[in-house]
């Protein structure tokens, strides 16, 4: 993209707002929604999409898991890169960057002929969101005086709720009633129009020369370190542990982590700044978020499947199920941020996990043809409760943990955490399924007597898992219950790190955390 022409609002200064009118202030505000309404719907609605997808694509398991994780990889990876580019060479422009590469993959990935297409497709929709998603916040602070700020932030948070709440069901319509394809042509028109109003309305900012500086070294370690290890776990249970891809894979990935740690140590404008992890609240909290965070982000990506391919629901029941989880934590947001200023952090970040986990147990008690009000409704209840009561306080932990001047740089390390939790918890999560519902599958089958043909069509798609098509009934069922079994185990380990995370709040914090009411939780992660 050719460089952008002058606005009459810019001005290529950190810390305050730019000098700018109400009316672009409005239109900042409206593009800040829209971005990241955008990079956060389409990853909800593809989760939703991927029975879908895994059925008319002839998918693997681990096929649907690369749809999600070429996009979380290249998020995850590249999220603090996309910051301090934007610091740099100016946050609209990199802003409308990002949304138009994140729109010319959307299209790559609506008209993809097979899996590795939609694969290749998503990796650059990655790519796209990690220019995109930093910049929706930092408009908003460069845009509005400090005094207006607030308000403007709780606006964009009103509306991601919305979104939120909204995506799941949008997107199992869609899928339903239209076609899987729109999961990703529902982007064309939004990116489009985000690209205008960029242009026309949004006032350009900039950072001061120090943020500015681009940590390529850490950035390539990383996402090389994180790629070979992510490849490793989802690969490994189909091709075998020994196999040399696999195990090239995990010792390119961890040779590249460990030199990201020495590279970031050494260089002088570190990507992860390392040093402000001997804060010990810090430290504290992110590792907090680490592990809830993985028990969120790894479970729910298997409920859809389990939703549709194991209990019969469609593509927009499967989106609306987790309704609750998110209204729960959107009604009570505000509530939870006046519990801070009365009880300080460290008291809800001790209850808040240990109700979620709670809620990971109830998503384990299911079997298969259970009522939706009876089992997945008061499990994402419970566990919206739990989530409601941690946003909020690991927020305020976050940042105020560092000085304000950091404050920029404490919410992106631990967004970037958050989501690399989430990317690491899906592989781990799947190898995990896989292995139970492979033992599990060959007990059950021992016990039935079924003809040669159908036993060849469960051996040759055995790598679908729940998505195994047979016509033989009994099959059906085992099949069925053996995809429960592993999801069973995925839940309990999901409730046992939330568990983790609870102590981690108990030993680790100081419990001194001043409090801060106008920090807003971030429903973004």
């Amino acid at each position: 993209m050719t460089p952008l022409g002058p606005h009459p609002c810019d001005r290529a200064a950190s810390g305050d707002a730019v000098d700018c009118g109400d009316v672009a202030r409005r239109w900042t505000l409206v593009a800040a929604i829209v971005g990241s309404g955008m990079a956060f719907v389409d990853g909800t609605i593809v989760n939703v999409a991927l029975p879908a997808i895994q059925k008319a694509l002839d998918a693997t398991t681990a096929d649907a898991q690369w749809v999600m994780e070429a996009y979380a990889l290249l998020l995850s990876a590249l999220l603090l890169v996309g910051g301090v580019l934007g610091d740099r060479f100016g946050r609209r422009r990199v802003f409308m960057i990002g949304t138009a590469v994140f729109t010319l993959a959307s299209l790559v990935c609506a008209g993809a002929p097979d899996i590795a297409a939609l694969i290749g497709g998503r990796a650059i929709q990655g790519f796209g969101a990690a220019l995109l998603v930093p910049g929706s916040l930092a408009l908003i602070s460069s845009a509005f005086p400090k005094e207006r700020r607030g308000a403007a932030i709780g606006t964009w948070s009103a509306f991601s709720g919305i979104t939120a709440a909204a995506g799941p069901v949008l997107g199992g319509y869609l899928v339903e009633h239209v076609s899987w394809h729109w999961a990703f042509l529902i982007n064309l028109p939004l990116g489009v129009a985000l690209v205008a109003i960029c242009w026309w309305r949004v006032p350009e900012s900039r950072g001061g020369l120090a943020s500015g500086q681009l940590d390529a070294s850490g950035a390539v370690l990383a996402t090389l370190g994180l790629a070979g290890v992510v490849f490793a776990l989802i690969e490994g249970p189909q091709r075998g542990w020994s196999a040399p891809s696999v195990a090239g894979s995990v010792c390119v990935g961890v040779a590249a982590l460990v030199a990201f740690i020495l590279v970031e140590r050494r260089t002088t404008t570190p990507m992860l700044p390392l040093h402000l992890f001997r804060n010990r609240d810090f430290s504290a909290a992110n590792a907090l978020t680490l592990l809830l965070y993985a028990a969120l982000g790894g479970s729910l990506f298997f409920v859809p499947l389990n939703l549709i391919q194991v209990q019969g629901y469609g593509a927009t029941g499967a989106g609306a199920s987790l309704l609750p989880l998110i209204a729960i934590m959107f009604a009570l947001s505000r509530w939870t941020g006046q519990l801070v200023d009365r009880v300080g952090a460290r008291l809800p970040l001790m209850v808040g996990p240990l109700v979620a986990a709670a809620g990971f147990v109830l998503y384990a008690l299911p079997g298969v043809g259970a009522s939706y009000w009876t089992t997945f409704f008061p499990a994402s209840c419970v566990l919206g409760l739990g989530m409601s009561i941690v946003v909020a306080p690991l927020t305020t932990t976050v940042m105020n943990a560092l000085d304000p001047s950091l404050a920029g740089t404490a919410s992106g390390v631990n967004n970037a955490i958050s989501r690399t939790a989430g990317l690491l918890a899906i592989a781990v999560f799947g190898v995990m399924l896989t292995e139970v519902f492979n033992a599990t599958l060959d007990v059950r089958l021992a016990t039935l007597r079924l003809d040669s043909d159908t036993m060849h069509d469960i051996v040759a798609q055995r790598a679908k898992l729940a998505g195994i098509q047979v016509a033989n009934a009994d099959a059906r069922r085992v099949i069925g219950e053996s995809f429960i079994a592993g999801f069973r185990a995925v839940m309990l380990f999901s409730a046992g790190l939330s568990v983790l995370s609870a102590l981690v709040a108990a030993l680790g914090l100081s419990g001194r955390q001043a409090t801060r009411a106008s920090v807003n939780g971030d429903l973004q992660r």
